[in-house]
């Protein structure tokens, strides 16, 4: 592929992802030049993928999947997260806005031991899931999972706001109990 390709596939990339991914980043990080900021350093690695390595397939999962990295990076270095107080905050949040679970998860480099750890927690969390009544399940994983906020779930299903997030803190409560020894095993001294 010449350079002039991968210059035209780069622009095409940003043009039809940017509003969306600025959406994406802002509802995570409210400070607009942060935000901004971050928006410009996932697409400076799109532009170092291209040319470094190699052109991004699906360009659009792959700006997300980014995205999604650096924002839990940046909360990362704010200061460190319990698995209570992650899961509390964003049990807390009505508006689907909170500390996402993928903020838990290690960083999301590819070395060795932080791939072991997510397969890890995420073995561990799919389990505790499939223990949950089929109701908190979906409300769980539409919210941390799928990133859906209560009010989409209360619009497309017609179930009242109040017993969604009801749902979910009972999925929490039970996630917090069965995944904290884990937790306590895996980062705690």
């Amino acid at each position: 592929m010449t350079a002039s390709q991968q210059d035209r596939q780069i622009i095409e990339a940003v043009r039809q992802q940017r509003p969306r991914l600025l959406q994406f980043i802002r509802r995570r990080i409210p400070d607009e030049a942060e935000a901004e900021d971050l928006l410009q350093d996932v697409f400076a690695e799109l532009v170092e993928s291209y040319r470094v390595l190699k052109p991004v397939e699906q360009a659009a999962a792959w700006l997300f999947r980014v995205a999604r990295n650096r924002i839990t990076d940046l909360y990362r270095r704010k200061k460190p997260v319990s698995l209570e107080a992650a899961f509390g905050a964003a049990e807390a949040e009505a508006d689907g806005e909170g500390l996402l679970l993928a903020d838990l998860l290690p960083a999301s480099d590819d070395s060795p031991e932080n791939r072991l750890l997510r397969e890890t927690l995420m073995e561990a969390l799919t389990d505790a899931l499939a223990e949950l009544p089929v109701a908190q399940r979906q409300v769980f994983v539409w919210h941390e999972l799928e990133d859906k906020s209560f009010r989409e779930m209360e619009e497309e299903t017609g179930v009242p706001l109040k017993t969604l997030i009801s749902r979910k803190h009972y999925a929490v409560l039970h996630l917090r109990k069965r995944l904290q020894k884990l937790y306590n095993e895996l980062f705690t001294d």
